[in-house]
């Protein structure tokens, strides 16, 4: 068996078009990036099985996936042959978890006149992930077989299959394809409900209902179809089909002909009706649907690199690299999902849902070159915006949910378990509107969106701020996970009449809320004498009821947000002309902004920590002894910090000894006494807290820095630069990948910090509506202790 794989191949592109964001600048033919200078940045080549995932229930391969489908696929590994013929796959998401549907669903097989079947492992193989397409090439003696499969609608995949006659000769070809699909997944074998089932044009995969809410959900109305584009005959054996194109192929001389199927994965009867007149259009005018998948996907490279061509190659491909990943991780609006969005992951298994500050950080990349899938990632979170009519949370109006998927709750009808609205997330979302803004220059979408994100802002001093000083706390929703319960699970009722609440569900929450699961700032023990640690307080309303939790921390990192979403929501209401409201958020930024610096930073160690509370607001008490974290430079990204605190916070960023690391800006620094740095939030280098670190040094005049620091993340994280997969986060000491693969908000980051920093064109994505403040005005001195 001969086999190649090509690392740069020259071929073209395709699928339906979406409205770019901006039109990209024009550029000579010779300077422009083009979308076959990409190809295998990303290793995608697999050999599936049954068994889908590996470490830390990730997919054991990468895969590629476009245009929002539920489905995708690999390049097949050059070592399995029995998948020789076909695209490796492909792996399905049933509704919220991926699996392995095939391990080459559809292989195409060629016979001679006699009836004798050519071995394609004998054939010189390549296989080629370019952006927006995999490319497979089969070289024999007398033919070549060349299969493209794009992504041609949010619910279909398009094949293309071009054999051509390498003889001087006629040769006529008997042509099949096959393929079976597994009937059980995982470690345990559970059964996964599928029969195949012959149909005029193909063959369709059938489901059962099957509802393993923490597994895998199907329903009798899920499908998986091929159509063929010729006459052809289908038999089903088992597990197993065979479709046989009538007619054979009879190619002359130097001749290529081309066959066609699509592949289609539904999830309802309406889904697939809808469906299938697009399938049959784009059978009949294929090269069409090829034609403008090029064109969209060339479009995002011109968007990226028209201006930035000159850069290095080996960053550029860290650019395109995180397009795909955005683009493999996009899912079209499903089940609950009302609206387009970006899921963390495709690779892993609890990561198929939106998730709010994910979201808010993914459309910041994404609006670069995808202008309508950033806008309507953010709507898909507001599309469940608790109103003051909310059957299930009332009291908390304006809210943003945790995260959302393609079921609800059983609080909300549905059966899903991973839909959570037990906390909200950090305050992005005007961040990423007004950053989207800036891309599109849609004031339609600023106007729709701007009543929203003042409701949410306003749930913050409403619900988290439980001594009403207008500094805000990381708190969880009043949800029935935060009770305890007795022995027959029952809610237990206090002597007042009242359920008993959970503290440590609520911790839990509120480490959530953060965004931060497990930092050390929110060790319920504390750290060291006389820290008493993590504790719960109730925010009730003027009638006395609970309206939410709040920890006894004023967390640094959350009203340095607060401040700058007042900065983006000033900027807002001056394009909008709300001239009250320009005047209401300048006022209220003022009292944060000099709260911050007077009370939550620390002279003696020049950085910034997180300031306990009491619940009535008469003792604070700075947690300079929880050690320093990635909050501690939050307020340079938001512009809080006057330049002489600056100035001394990015002494300890740039200290080789803290956080300057291999990798930079760990979660931690290193001289926390709780760094780890492999272990979540308590060390690893997240990429949206790095781009946060990198614009703070930005917005103070410390660009040379910010830019050394930007090439160490590029340059010293695994794989990064070559073929491997953008991770969840990076080993700051070592730079190994951790956690997951193919990260979304990773990849968002990389992509802004490439596109602003590395280009040398000083943007960020900070506030623009407030300046960097002089001095220090209205909050007067408090005599704030200090745990050292």
């Amino acid at each position: 068996m001969r086999r190649t794989i090509l690392k740069k191949v020259t071929s073209v592109i395709a699928v339906v078009a979406l409205t770019m964001s901006c039109c990209p600048l024009s550029v000579t033919a010779a300077s422009r990036d083009k979308v076959e200078d990409y190809g295998n940045i990303l290793n995608v080549f697999g050999n599936p099985d049954e068994v889908i995932y590996g470490d830390y229930d990730t997919n054991m391969y990468n895969n590629f996936s476009d245009m929002g489908v539920w489905h995708g696929y690999y390049l097949a590994s050059p070592e399995a042959s029995d998948i020789v013929g076909g695209f490796a796959g492909p792996v399905i998401i049933a509704e919220e978890y991926p699996v392995n549907l095939s391990n080459s669903i559809c292989k195409i097989s060629l016979y001679d006149e006699f009836g004798k079947m050519y071995d394609l492992n004998e054939a010189e193989y390549s296989g080629v992930y370019y952006p927006g397409k995999l490319v497979q090439t089969y070289d024999m003696e007398k033919f070549q077989i060349k299969m493209e499969l794009i992504f041609a609608t949010n619910r279909t995949a398009l094949i293309k299959t071009e054999i051509k006659n390498k003889t001087i000769e006629p040769i006529s070809l008997n042509v099949k394809w096959s393929g079976q699909v597994y009937t059980e997944y995982g470690e345990k074998q559970s059964p996964m409900g599928t029969s195949l089932e012959a149909v005029d044009t193909g063959v369709k995969v059938n489901f059962d209902k099957i509802r393993s809410i923490w597994n895998y959900m199907t329903t009798d109305e899920t499908k998986f179809e091929i159509t063929f584009g010729g006459d052809t005959t289908t038999s089903i054996g088992g597990n197993a089909y065979e479709t046989t194109l009538k007619d054979d192929l009879k190619l002359n001389p130097g001749e290529s002909k081309k066959l066609w199927y699509a592949e289609s994965y539904t999830f309802t009867n309406e889904e697939w009706e809808k469906e299938k007149p697009i399938v049959n259009d784009m059978l009949k005018y294929g090269d069409s649907y090829f034609t403008k998948n090029n064109q969209r996907w060339q479009g995002y490279i011109d968007s990226t690199l028209s201006t930035r061509s000159s850069l290095p190659k080996e960053y550029k491909n860290v650019a395109v690299k995180s397009i795909e990943t955005l683009m493999t991780n996009w899912r079209s609006d499903a089940g609950a999902l009302k609206h387009d969005g970006v899921v963390p992951s495709m690779s892993y298994k609890w990561f198929i849902g939106l998730w709010a500050w994910d979201s808010w950080k993914q459309a910041v990349g994404v609006a670069h070159f995808n202008g309508d899938l950033a806008k309507d990632n953010i709507r898909a979170l507001f599309d469940y915006q608790i109103t003051e009519n909310d059957y299930v949370r009332p009291q908390d109006a304006g809210a943003i949910v945790d995260a959302i998927f393609y079921n609800t709750d059983a609080s909300r009808g549905g059966e899903g378990g991973n839909w959570n609205e037990r906390n909200s997330k950090p305050p992005l979302a005007a961040w990423a509107v007004y950053n989207v803004y800036k891309e599109t220059g849609d004031i339609e979408f600023l106007k729709e969106m701007y009543p929203k994100l003042v409701a949410y802002h306003n749930w913050w001093y409403t619900n988290r701020d439980v001594d009403k000083n207008g500094i805000a706390e990381y708190g969880a929703m009043v949800h029935d996970a935060h009770y305890k319960y007795d022995d027959e699970g029952n809610i237990i009722i206090g002597e007042d009449g009242k359920p008993v609440f959970d503290a440590e569900a609520i911790i839990e929450a509120a480490a959530w809320e953060s965004g931060m699961d497990n930092a050390p700032r929110f060790d319920v023990e504390g750290e060291g004498k006389g820290d008493i640690g993590v504790r719960v307080y109730e925010n009730k309303n003027e009638a006395g009821e609970t309206v939410g939790y709040s920890i006894n921390q004023e967390s640094v990192d959350l009203n340095a947000y607060l401040y700058a979403e007042k900065g983006f929501l000033k900027s807002m209401a001056e394009i909008l002309g709300y001239t009250e409201d320009v005047e209401k958020y300048e006022n209220e930024a003022v009292l944060v902004r000099d709260y911050i610096n007077k009370n939550m930073y620390d002279e003696n160690t020049g950085f910034y920590y997180d300031l306990q509370t009491n619940a009535d607001g008469s003792e604070k008490i700075l947690l300079v002894n929880r050690g320093k974290g990635a909050e501690g430079w939050i307020p340079l990204w938001a512009k809080v910090s006057t330049q002489e605190i600056a100035d001394n916070v990015v002494k300890n960023i740039v200290d080789t000894g803290k956080i300057n690391l291999t990798v930079p800006f760990p979660t931690a620094s290193k001289d926390n006494t709780k760094f780890a740095p492999s272990k979540y939030w308590r060390g690893p280098v997240w990429l949206d807290q790095a781009l946060y670190g990198v614009e703070g040094l930005q917005n103070y005049g410390y660009e040379r820095e910010a830019k050394a620091m930007t090439e160490k993340l590029f340059k010293n994280a695994e794989g990064l630069m070559g073929d491997g997969p953008i991770r969840e986060n990076y080993n700051p000491e070592t730079g190994e990948g951790l956690h997951t693969k193919n990260f979304s908000w990773s990849a968002s980051s990389y992509y802004t910090l490439f596109c602003n920093i590395l280009s040398n064109n000083g943007k960020t994505t900070s506030q623009e509506g407030f300046e960097i403040p002089v001095n220090i005005e209205t909050v007067e001195d408090t005599e704030n202790n200090v745990i050292e």
